[in-house]
């Protein structure tokens, strides 16, 4: 019998992460399973060169390279995946305790095929700074319903492929889906997914978040994925 979700992971030279996140979700996809529910988890990796590929699969991953690029990643990852559904995280993105509760009573309730859901965002920080963030992104989601790839995304496969799936951008593939999918069609569980913080700290978090909706302005706008991604370095 195929699994009922997989969990869908791209990955690029993140073995520092990676066991982690792997680690953090191994207890929840443990109840899911006494639940009934089968689990898989699939690492798309874009040829990472740190030993990724071997850190997925001591914790019990599938692998599957692909090229590089997140939203090729993505496709690839469900691609190869064989769940009904489809529940997309980044490597460095790990939901909180509790998280198994509302997926399960998410994919189990009527009608939920044909909507997706994601986490609530938060930082691995204490500092001022990441809680004025994450009061950001939630405004940022409640004002235009754009939720990024770090809050994850569990969606039925049907809906998956109707939309089109991931396209293969460089960057950006989570707005590009996420306005597919559209407000009425998008959910938010209370369950935060906790994601490194490391790059506002090494940038400094006004300078990254500037940066951010700079890229989201220039795609908005109809500035190319692999423009933006040239100019987020």
């Amino acid at each position: 019998m195929p699994p009922a979700l997989s969990i869908v992971i791209p990955t690029l030279d993140a073995a520092g992460i990676l066991g982690a996140t792997l680690v953090d979700v191994a207890p929840g996809i443990d109840r899911l399973e006494e639940r009934g529910i089968e689990v898989e988890v699939v690492v798309a990796d874009g040829g990472s060169r740190d030993g990724t590929a071997d850190e997925a699969r001591r914790h019990g991953a599938r692998v599957v390279e692909t090229e590089a690029g997140r939203g090729r990643q993505l496709a690839a990852g469900a691609e190869a995946a064989e769940g009904a559904w489809l529940l997309f995280l980044h490597a460095d993105t790990r939901p909180a305790e509790g998280w198994d509760d509302e997926v399960s009573a998410y994919i189990g309730a009527p009608g939920n095929e044909g909507r997706a859901a994601c986490f609530r965002f938060a930082l691995d920080d204490r500092a001022t700074a990441a809680r004025l963030l994450e009061r950001m992104v939630a405004l940022r989601c409640w004002l235009f319903a754009l939720p990024y790839g770090d809050q994850g995304l569990l969606i039925h496969r049907s809906l998956y492929e109707a939309l089109g799936g991931f396209r293969p951008l460089p960057m950006m593939e989570d707005v590009d889906f996420v306005r597919r999918i559209g407000r009425r069609r998008l959910a938010y569980l209370a369950t935060p997914a906790v994601t490194s913080a490391v790059r506002f700290r090494r940038s400094g978090y006004l300078p990254q978040m500037l940066r951010n909706l700079c890229c989201l302005l220039l795609f908005s706008f109809g500035v190319r994925a692999e423009t933006v991604a040239r100019l987020y370095g």
